[in-house]
Formats: C-alpha cells, structure tokens, sequence
C-alpha cells in the first residue's frame, strides 16, 4: 500500500489523465467529422472499432502492470500518447490519423488498470471505500471539466490543439511517474508495510450478507453491466456532431451542454462515496440500468434541448451507480488488482465493438431520415435487452447454486 503522499500523487496523476484523454477522445468525432467529413455511420464505426481495441489492449495492460509493475505500465502507456497524439498535430492522411487513434487507445489502456490498482492495492478496512470514492471523483470531474471546456479550446485555437494539449499533458504525466516511483522507492515503510488479513477485507460481513448473492456475482454483474453503460457514452458522445447540428449547437455549446452528464456522474460518485449502503443491493443495479435505458432513449430522441439536460441528469446517475459498482467490486473482490483492473476496463471496450458497429449499421439503413439521430439507439436497445436477460440469469443461476448449497462458476 502506498503512503497517503504518494497516493494524493497519484490522484494527481489520475485528474491531468482524464483530463488529457478526455480532450482528445471525446473530441474525436468533432474532428474526422470536421477534417475528413465523417458521417454518423463513420463515426459510429469508428467508436466501435476503438472500443474493441480499448477492451483487446486493457486485458493487456492490466496483465503487464501486474507483472512488469505499475509505474512501468504507466511509463509506456504516457510516451506511447505523447509521442502518438504529438504526431497528429502534424498529419494530414486520414490513414494515418486512423493509425494514431489506435496507438493512442492503447496506450491510454496502459495506464488506467495500473491508476485503479495504485490507489486499491493492500488498502486496509475502509480506505478503499475512501480511495475508490477519491479516484472516482477525481477522473470523473477533471473529465467533465475537460468536455466543458474543450469546445472552448479549439474553437479559440483550431483543432490543433486538440494534439498540442494532450501530448503536452502526456510529457508531464511521464515525468511525474518516474518522480513518483522513485519517491517511492526511497520510502522504505511503504514499501515494507504489509496489511493483515483482517484488513484485507474491505467490506464488513453483514455488508457482504445484505443478499444472498455472492460478492463474486455481484463483480460478474457489474462487469456485464458496465460495457452496456460505455456503448451508451460511447454512441452519445460519437454522435455528438449529428447531435449539435439538430439542435443548432455550435462546437462550444454542445461542449457544455453535453458536459451535463459528466458532472452529474460526478455528483453521483460523491453520494455513493459518503453513503456506502448501496454496497451489495441487486436492486439498485437493476434500476440503474433501467434508469440509463430510458434516459439514453431520451436523449437521442429528443428534439428539444431542455429534454436532453433532463435526460443527461438521469443518465448521469444511472451510469455513476454502474460504474463505481464495476470499479469498487473489482478492487474489493480478489488480490490481483492489476489484472481485475484491467478486466474492470476491458468490460467497458468489449461491447462499444458489436453494439456501436450495429448501430452504425442501422444509421446507413436509415439514411433516408438523415435528420433524425434517434434511431441509431435501438440497435442497442436490442443488446440491452439482451444484458437485462444475461443479469436476471446470473442472479437465478447463483441463487439456484445457494440453494442446492454448491458454488458453481458462472463463466
């Protein structure tokens, strides 16, 4: 377990990689739109593509940093985006964009694993509560703050800066990790202290005994949950243009309104940090992906802007709710928090291939209704239905081995 100084360093470290990334990734589709006159089907497409990526390259980094160390992990994952998005200020094939946008996905998935299982690894009874819930307010505001503000940036300073910034901010990232680990290494009580077993159980028992579903099941749960919720994001923030346009937003608008959600997830990260009665109710995750259905429905039906604040409010909620419950049963079930880490992000690349790619399908069917955006959310629609299903046998499925008093896998 890190010292209380190193881990504010890397809660440091965690808010400018949100930031940076959330520059560049979320402003993507601004930009082959822009330059290269991507139409939704591209967009889309293309968000699948880096979502299958994403989810192929967590696997990976989570694996490396569990065996090559964190510090390393985070090393090559910051020169792998600087030297990358630093090239893109300079391109202008679209090919070679393409290839730029691949490197840098995975080099983004080299760091987050290796960031989640810094602030978790050996953390005693009750900090990891206090940690997740720091990390998850951390990242998720300093990502609301870089999507507001971003329209702003590169509309002031053309889409270039969309490359000079967040390289800038990878360069000072390597920096910082190579300080921190040495800082580190030199303190020896961190690393010599060693958490008892006691303390290496995070959750009280009669938190663990609200249900009678495994805390196993629960990580499964979330983690069929959450790549359902990164599809939503995913397909929202791709079609972001097409969205702007209907609504009559310029780039700077649409940066802010379209922040809302970001902030609101935020908000729900601090609720569900202060109050960890959510911790193991198979109804709150439930109602939270019911929550986010509706109000992705919403979202990309609506032809008013106030009903697309509304449903961001509610979008917002539902997703901090799935998303802090993959993180926190990641870090809080199972020793190899690198590599759970890495699967916790892996979930949220896996399904932004099939779901975007349909999506993106549908969008080409239906050119004849350019105007429209809403349709392309009922491909997902189709894949959400199917997940509701895959929770409700994954509840059944576990009681049924509760039961008949044999713990079976799921998988």
């Amino acid at each position: 377990m890190l010292s209380r100084k190193h881990t504010t360093a890397i809660f440091v470290l965690e808010g400018v990689n949100s930031f940076g990334t959330t520059l560049y990734f979320y402003y993507l589709y601004f930009f082959t739109e822009k330059q290269f006159g991507f139409s939704k089907l591209e967009n889309l497409l293309l968000a699948a593509a880096l979502g299958l990526t994403y989810g192929i390259s967590s696997i990976i980094g989570g694996c490396f940093a569990q065996k090559r160390g964190y510090f390393t992990a985070l090393k090559v994952g910051y020169a792998i985006m600087a030297v990358a998005i630093g090239a893109g200020a300079f391109i202008q094939s679209l090919s070679i964009h393409l290839a730029i946008m691949f490197v840098s996905t995975f080099g983004m998935a080299l760091t987050w694993p290796a960031l989640e299982a810094l602030v978790s690894e050996g953390a005693p009874r009750g900090q990891l509560q206090r940690n997740v819930g720091i990390y998850n307010l951390v990242w998720g505001g300093l990502g609301a703050v870089a999507y507001f503000c971003g329209g702003a940036i590169f509309e002031a300073a053309t889409f270039r800066a969309m490359f000079f910034v967040p390289a800038a901010i990878h360069v000072l990232q390597f920096i910082g990790a190579t300080w921190i680990e040495r800082s580190v290494k030199r303190d020896t009580s961190a690393a010599t202290a060693e958490a008892n077993d006691d303390d290496k159980m995070v959750m009280h028992v009669s938190e663990r005994l609200r249900s009678p579903i495994s805390p196993q099941t629960f990580l499964r749960m979330a983690w069929l949950a959450n790549p359902f919720a990164y599809l939503a994001i995913n397909t929202v923030i791709a079609l972001a243009p097409a969205l702007a346009a209907r609504l009559q937003l310029t780039v700077v608008q649409a940066g802010i309104i379209g922040s809302i959600w970001l902030f609101t997830r935020t908000a729900s990260f601090l609720w569900l940090w202060l109050w960890p009665g959510w911790h193991y109710r198979f109804r709150w995750l439930i109602g939270a992906y019911v929550m986010m259905t509706v109000s992705f429905v919403a979202m990309l039906l609506a032809a008013n802007v106030w009903i697309v604040i509304a449903a961001q409010v509610g979008l917002g909620f539902a997703l901090g709710l799935i998303y802090y419950s993959s993180l926190y049963y990641s870090m809080d079930v199972g020793e190899t928090k690198g590599e759970h880490g890495g699967l916790h992000e892996a979930m949220i690349g896996q399904l932004r291939w099939p779901g975007d790619r349909s999506n993106g399908t549908l969008s080409s069917a239906q050119s004849s209704r350019e105007q429209h955006v809403g349709g392309d959310g009922f491909a997902e629609l189709r894949f959400r239905r199917i997940n509701l299903a895959a929770l409700a046998a994954v509840t059944a499925r576990e009681e049924t081995c509760h039961s008949s008093a044999i713990h079976l896998p799921l998988w």
